[in-house]
């Protein structure tokens, strides 16, 4: 087991008890609010191996930010070797457990605590953000397997954007182009692979987070704006009354989603979820439509804003996990595993056996 990450949460933690808390409405949440901490479990017991087994997890942002703070992880594998790494192009952090031939049910063990805060940019007020660096705002604009920048995505991004002079106007009309055109579907699978292409070719829109942000993502790159899914998962239920936009228990196996957001210079990265509000349409109660104030009100706030019962992994794309035999995957937001006769099904968690459970921690 390595526990030295988890050195850095007393420390963390007194820095915490001293944050301010400004409780007020979703819409105008502060950027000084309170934070909260999180620890959450993966345990994952691969019931058929067969030769060498492995298995591969997502972990908290490698990199804090004004939101969130990585508070470290604990790693465990009995009867094999457990460890972790940053995935060199996008800084995701894997943590990665293999097991030899002979051991009967592989059982892989991660603990993660993280401490987060609801986030919002101030569209009404510029500031002078903290410049990124440039080579994750030209990362942020190239094409990916399933994104492409070119083609059908920028000739749709054109027109949605015609006569518009500002980015900030055009990453706005193409958030709510996609809250207008798109719908979210129950039958997709897990969150969606993002195969924007293809949506745009068949018309058809619908998909789960994967597939309605990355569509936003891949049209607002092709305008040379900045711009970037953020992967995660649910961990709390919503403060703000959304039961649709939250973790309804402890167990959120099932509960992945994914983020979007943008990078202008005046303001820094901005946070939007188109999906999200395709999701309280169906989700929230009965016979919603776009013109329903609980969705309006959504839909103004999930530009530029961001509830955090959400813990954030990582931005990476085409990603490669160490030592895996069967390719790359699109993203890294769900548990992975391969035996040496298959790979696992990633998004079936009662048939790859495994489960995430959160809890929150008390901050003084």
């Amino acid at each position: 087991m390595n526990r030295r990450a988890f050195l850095k949460t007393s420390a963390a933690a007194t820095a915490l008890s001293a944050s301010p808390f400004a409780r007020s409405a979703f819409a105008n949440m502060a950027e000084a609010g309170r934070w909260r901490a999180f620890e959450v479990t993966y345990r994952v017991e691969v019931q058929k191996p067969a030769g060498v087994t492995k298995a591969w997890l997502p972990l908290p942002l490698s990199e804090d930010t004004s939101y969130f703070k990585n508070l470290g992880s604990t790693w465990s594998a009995e009867g094999g070797r457990a460890s972790a790494t940053i995935e060199p192009k996008y800084g995701a952090g894997i943590a990665m457990a293999e097991f030899p031939e002979g051991v009967a049910t592989p059982t892989f063990i991660v603990v993660s605590r993280f401490a987060t805060r609801d986030r919002a940019v101030d569209l009404a007020k510029p500031g002078n953000a903290r410049p990124e660096d440039p080579k994750i705002l030209q990362r942020s604009l190239q094409a990916t397997d399933f994104i492409p920048v070119d083609g059908i995505v920028k000739d749709t991004a054109m027109d949605v954007t015609r006569g518009l002079r500002s980015d900030m106007d055009k990453a706005r009309a193409l958030y709510e182009w996609v809250v207008e055109n798109t719908f979210r579907d129950p039958k997709t699978r897990g969150c969606g692979w993002g195969d924007i292409k293809t949506m745009l070719e068949t018309r058809n829109l619908g998909g789960k987070c994967g597939d309605l942000n990355a569509l936003w993502v891949g049209m607002t790159r092709s305008l040379g704006i900045p711009a970037r899914d953020v992967y995660g998962i649910r961990v709390a239920k919503s403060e703000f009354g959304y039961k649709s936009l939250g973790a309804g228990t402890e167990v959120i196996s099932k509960a992945q989603h994914c983020r979007a957001e943008f990078y202008l210079p005046e303001y820094g990265w901005i946070p939007v979820d188109p999906a999200d509000v395709r999701k309280v349409v169906l989700e929230e109660a009965p016979g919603l439509t776009l013109a329903s104030d609980v969705v309006k009100a959504n839909r103004a706030r999930l530009f530029g804003a961001w509830e955090m019962n959400w813990l954030a992994y990582n931005y990476a794309a085409d990603v490669v996990l160490p030592g895996t035999k069967f390719g790359k995957i699109p993203y890294l937001m769900y548990p992975n595993g391969e035996t040496a006769a298959e790979k696992l099904d990633q998004l079936e968690p009662d048939s790859f056996k495994y489960t995430i459970t959160a809890r929150e921690l008390k901050v003084a």
